[in-house]
């Protein structure tokens, strides 16, 4: 008979709308209203959002500090910099690449502020690029330096046969050449049930693997729950089990030797999306020179499996 757990931070209540609570990239699936913003928030949006998205974000901000500075140049007569063409475009343009020199304090010498204003002006400007590149450098520190877990899951959790009983398994593996030293995983199983009183509710139960911890991990890992009568999924039957509004969730720690520290990253996977009498093809083999060769893309592929 499984036991049930504390609420390990989710929440018990719950409805027939549901979603899971881990979204596939690892985050929370929380909606936050009414919260009130901070500066240190933008730090970290911008530290943890994609290189893509970093890079776009400095390149508007570096538009737009430019744009508005050459604004201010044109409207103020651009004479004071350079000679005027007559066309307002122009003399825009020509008002971007002087504030470009300026607020990145390359200064080709073509174009120089004429006048105490537009001195002053070119002055503050220089202050601004002096700190916005500072920042920038700090933020490019900050998302190198910056501890993360480098766990790539399998696509799928399976359900098969293993030593005459049914088991789920799922997949991981490093996703640079990185070892994994002393890695461990703790999988709680999430249940959405109605209650008597016709309300929805959530239960959890630990699950218990095969193997919770290994040593080290320089190929993939299957985690492997065994369906006995221990676990809490022993009471339903194949069909009923993919019925089930349930989460596994998954905490991997392990220490990582880049950033000197202990990591950790979560997961999860649904129960609805298990692929049943399926087994995970080798990831990995050896070359004929002896050599392991570890074949990233076979993460997440199965085979047909039928018997043990």
């Amino acid at each position: 008979m499984a036991k049930r757990i504390k609420d390990p931070g989710i929440g018990k209540s719950s409805s027939s709308r549901a979603k899971r609570f881990i979204n596939i990239d690892g985050s929370f699936n929380i909606k936050h209203i009414n919260r009130p913003g901070s500066l240190s928030e933008s730090y970290e949006y911008l530290i943890n959002i994609s290189w893509t998205r970093f890079f776009l974000w400095v390149l508007l901000g570096y538009i737009v500090i430019n744009s508005l500075f050459a604004i201010v140049y044109t409207l103020l007569d651009i004479s004071n910099i350079v000679k005027s063409t007559g066309s307002i475009f122009k003399d825009f343009l020509n008002a971007f690449f002087f504030s470009a020199q300026t607020i990145t304090t390359v200064g080709y010498g073509a174009m120089s502020p004429k006048g105490q204003l537009f001195g002053i002006i070119s002055s503050f400007e220089a202050l601004i690029g002096l700190l916005s590149f500072s920042f920038i450098t700090g933020l490019l520190y900050g998302r190198f330096s910056k501890p993360r877990a480098n766990i790539k899951f399998s696509n799928n959790m399976i359900l098969r046969k293993h030593n005459g009983v049914d088991c789920i398994m799922f997949r991981l593996m490093s996703k640079s050449g990185n070892i994994m030293i002393r890695p461990r995983i703790e999988a709680t199983l999430a249940l959405s049930q109605e209650d008597k009183s016709k309300k929805y509710v959530n239960s959890f139960y630990s699950l218990q693997l095969e193997r919770n911890a290994i040593t080290y991990l320089p190929t993939t890992w299957t985690v492997v729950h065994p369906i006995v009568e221990e676990s809490p999924l022993y009471e339903f039957d194949r069909e009923a089990l993919q019925q089930l509004n349930g989460e596994v969730l998954i905490l991997v720690s392990y220490y990582d030797e880049s950033f000197a520290q202990e990591v950790h990253q979560v997961h999860s996977y649904v129960l609805k999306d298990i692929k049943k009498d399926q087994a995970f093809i080798p990831a990995f083999y050896y070359d004929d020179d002896g050599y392991t060769i570890l074949d990233h893309e076979k993460l997440h592929k199965t085979y047909t499996h039928m018997t043990d």
